[in-house]
This record gives structure tokens, sequence and C-alpha cells, in this order.
């Protein structure tokens, strides 16, 4: 058991039926009446995003996500599969759980599975990956209207903007966090 007063970023816990995710904290201690933990919790399970207040003795129950690295392996249309590389077991997941992160992985790419209590809820995506650009626009010398950048559509079909210099073939570094172009390799 944990209480309210011990919530950090990052950590995880069940509260009312459901398990979240710490994504912001507070602690407040007001001139006049009791302290009071002001938070941001993200459902893990269902995404939703929450703004809650909790007294600071308030008891949650902690729980553990569990994370593995697994592979991609193949899709066949309803139905995306991952295979744990320690035993060889495949998993089935469905499109809405994994469609963030196809933008940045392709067959054969490691991925984070997120579990809780054996059940897969989550996809992640490394934190930088690097794809090869397959359709932008040739750069002109001196177009610098559009800041700078134009827009590139990567192997796995994601497009980003990226600097007047890249070209169709050109393989580039992306932080899937924020989506952005970081180098070109």
């Amino acid at each position: 058991m944990i209480t309210a007063g011990d919530l950090r970023k990052g950590l995880t816990f069940e509260w009312d039926g459901d398990v979240y995710e710490v994504l912001d904290f507070q602690h407040v201690k007001p001139g006049k009446g009791a302290a009071f933990v002001r938070t941001k919790i993200k459902s893990v399970l269902n995404g939703g995003i929450k703004d809650m207040t909790f007294n600071p003795s308030e008891k949650f129950e902690r729980v553990i996500i569990e994370n593995k690295e697994m592979q991609y392996l193949y899709s066949d249309g309803a139905l995306y599969y991952f295979m744990d590389q320690e035993s060889y077991e495949q998993i089935p997941l469905e499109k809405d759980m994994v469609e963030e992160a196809l933008n940045y992985i392709k067959e054969n790419d490691m991925a984070t599975i997120n579990f809780y209590k054996g059940k897969p809820f989550r996809v992640t995506a490394p934190n930088f990956v690097e794809l090869e650009v397959v359709e932008t626009e040739p750069g002109v010398k001196g177009d610098t209207s559009s800041g700078g950048s134009k827009p590139a559509k990567v192997e796995t079909g994601f497009v980003l903007n990226v600097p007047l210099f890249i070209n169709i073939s050109d393989v580039i570094r992306i932080d899937t966090r924020t989506g952005e172009y970081m180098s070109r390799v």
C-alpha cells in the first residue's frame, strides 16, 4: 500500500477499479486548511487522463506493470503478431493497442509491450528509430518560406517534417516520443 503523499511521476497504482499512472503531481500546503496532492493521472487500460486531488493520507494499492521486449513479426490484416524472444511464444494484438507504435516499427523490429496481470495493454516503440524516406519533394535551394522544412513519408507510412536537404532513400533518425526528425544517418 502507498499513500497519496508517496505519489511520484511514472508510479502506477490501483484506484476506483482502474489502474493509473502518475503523469504529473504537486504537493500543496496552503496557508489555511489541510495539505493535499494535486495529480494528473492516466488510465493504463483505456488511456483516459484525469486531474485529481487527493488527501495525502489516502491509501492505494501499488501496481506492478511488467515490460517485455518483443519482436514485431507480421500483420494478417486484423491482428498484429509479436514474439517473445526467450520463449518464442507469439501473441496477437488488436490494431488499437499497437496503432501508435506502428508509425515507427516495421516487421522484425523490437518493441516494448506492457502487461498488467499477464494481459498486454500497450505497445511502445523504442525512443529512437532509423527509417528510410520513401516519399518527399525535392528541396529548392533558397526556399525557406516554409521554415526550412518539408513533409516526408518514411517506410512505415508515417509523415513528418524534415529539413530541405533530405531526399528519397535517405535514412533518418526519429524521436518516437515526439514524432520529430533528429538527424540523417
